[in-house]
């Protein structure tokens, strides 16, 4: 049961508890649409919370939610921003791919480390990434969310290639 190991494998409280939101927004379908998510059960972890919609004719990401606490690490919301020109110079096909992997297999992702490297900013945590699809059944969206806490870096500011974010992909029941 892929659900099950992905939720075993997840570390932090508030990631559980917008995971178990998730399974809980699906009910019978495969997965839950936008409409599905309830923003008054997850209102205690929104500043943590991100979400992104994916065009399949123009095989694109466009910003749809930016918690508080996601926008401050990039002093920017990605709301309404196509995720190609958001991350231009931060790993942008890399990202994109991941991203891409969750709404087309579809897959459950979690991320533990170095969660934000490529933006130079040495947040250390975990990132979960789970998709959603209108009709139930074609993905079309991702509802993430990210624990991290910012540390100096550790090198004046000049980045650590070492640092690394481990990422593993859980197909959806």
């Amino acid at each position: 049961m892929a659900f099950g190991e992905f939720f075993s494998a997840i570390e932090a409280p508030a990631l559980r508890a917008v995971a178990g939101h998730w399974e809980q927004a699906r009910g019978a379908k495969r997965m839950p649409g936008w409409k599905d998510i309830n923003p008054i059960a997850l209102a205690p972890y929104l500043l943590i919370v991100w979400a992104w919609k994916y065009d399949r004719g123009s095989d694109a990401f466009t910003g749809r939610l930016a918690g508080e606490e996601i926008a401050a690490i990039f002093q920017k919301s990605f709301r309404s921003a196509a995720m190609e020109t958001f991350f231009r110079d931060w790993d942008y096909g890399t990202i994109f791919a991941r991203h891409k992997r969750v709404v087309a297999e579809p897959a459950f992702m979690r991320g533990v480390g170095m969660v934000f490297s490529h933006a130079a900013k040495y947040g250390v945590g975990e990132r979960i990434d789970l998709p959603l699809a209108e009709d139930g059944e074609t993905g079309d969206g991702i509802l993430g969310a990210t624990t991290y806490g910012l540390r100096p870096s550790p090198d004046g500011g000049r980045g650590l290639p070492e640092a690394r974010e481990e990422i593993e992909f859980f197909t959806l029941d």
